[in-house]
């Protein structure tokens, strides 16, 4: 295995884990549109997770693509 491999890997773990933490919309009813949040600021925790998990995101692609090309 590459490293590309392992760091696909980890990140994709990690990635699982903070979508889970993430509390935005509280239920599935709230997902399918049932929600009465309308427009609200991240703010404190909540947006360090969010940002960290795009990081992440652009980490776990770069690494797939890296992966398929190396």
């Amino acid at each position: 295995m590459s490293i590309w491999n392992y760091i696909t890997i980890g990140t994709a773990v990690f990635l699982v884990f903070l979508i889970l933490i993430q509390t935005r919309g509280a239920s599935l009813g709230a997902g399918l549109g049932g929600g009465a949040e309308v427009n609200t600021t991240r703010r404190g925790t909540d947006k360090t997770i969010f940002q960290l998990t795009i990081f992440l995101v652009m980490i776990f692609a770069g690494s797939v693509i890296l992966g398929i090309v190396v």
